[in-house]
């Protein structure tokens, strides 16, 4: 979704206020927590949470960028690069962390297919770096996949490590479909995620967005990115108008937990809303997109 050149400027002009005055969003559960300034990150399509670093985040870019990962701080500012051998970015849009059998890894996910052409996707998984100094890298293990019934765009895929699995959620359909695939290095067999329900309650655009701007209330309810908590109980979901929370009771499924409404906040000031993570910790998340400088809001949900 293109920004309008004057929705650019005035979008700047509120990020610089509130960065100046170090004002908390105007949401109740949001408050700007950084900026990030990086030339190199345009189009920042993915977070997650460093489990190896404290207060570092893990970024990406999406299609037509380099094959990267990159570290930047809480505020934004990047601290390193690594290129990855061995994977392309066709168009990468989600990007996930986690713990597995005592060792940190990244889950990058090539699932975009904003035309609805792809036969296939693909997910790499990297042990996390040990170092913030610029270097390669190379997947620990490749999953190469197809869709049960045809192409579909995906761009919000989390993990369940204590589980061993990899959610995945379409983005065009309607309501939001839930797909599951296998965590486990599956060597070069093929995989076909399998669906296991559909997204509740996720909002529409209001009738005063439909009649404003119909551009933006069509794509208001996609979803565009999505994290699993560290404690397993909480699935955070981010669209272009909303952050989206499906919490489980204990020994209940996926399926169960997004079968019912979530928790809902609207996107604070987040221009192409992509990228949210979980903290470390999991007391919040953080949330940004694709806009350059592009803000990073903390956002801090109900208990």
């Amino acid at each position: 979704m293109p920004i309008r050149p004057a929705l650019r400027l005035s979008i700047l002009a509120a990020l610089a206020l509130c960065v100046a005055a170090c004002a908390p969003a105007p949401l109740p559960f949001a408050r700007l927590a950084g900026l990030i300034t990086s030339k190199e990150l345009d189009e920042v399509s993915g977070f997650a949470a460093s489990h190896a670093h404290e207060d570092v985040l893990w970024t990406i870019n999406d299609s037509g960028n380099p094959a990267r990962l990159y570290a930047i701080s809480l505020r934004g500012q990047e601290l390193a690069h690594f290129d990855v051998e061995g994977a392309k970015n066709i168009d990468w849009e989600d990007l996930a962390s986690f713990n597995l059998d005592g060792k940190h890894y990244l889950l990058v996910a090539d699932t975009g297919d904003n035309g609805g052409m792809r036969k296939s996707i693909t997910l790499y998984v990297f042990e996390e770096p040990t170092s913030l100094a610029n270097g390669t890298l190379r997947p620990a293990w490749t999953i190469h996949a197809r869709w049960p019934d045809g192409p579909r765009d995906c761009e919000a895929v989390a993990v369940d490590a204590a589980a061993g699995k990899i959610l995945l959620i379409s983005k065009k359909r309607k309501p939001p479909e839930l797909f599951m695939l296998p965590l486990a290095n599956p060597g070069t067999e093929w995989r076909e995620p399998r669906r296991i329900g559909r997204l509740s309650g996720v909002p529409a655009a209001d009738p005063e967005l439909q009649r404003s701007d119909p551009s933006m209330a069509k794509l208001f309810s996609q979803v565009t990115a999505a994290d699993v908590s560290p404690d397993g109980k909480t699935l955070a979901v981010l669209t272009y108008g909303s952050v989206l929370f499906y919490r489980r009771e204990a020994g209940e499924g996926w399926a169960a937990a997004v079968a019912r409404d979530p928790e809902a906040h609207d996107v604070p000031l987040i221009p192409q809303a992509e990228a949210l993570a979980w903290s470390a910790g999991g007391g919040g998340l953080y949330a940004s997109g694709e806009f350059n400088p592009a803000p990073i809001f903390y956002l801090t949900p109900e208990r």
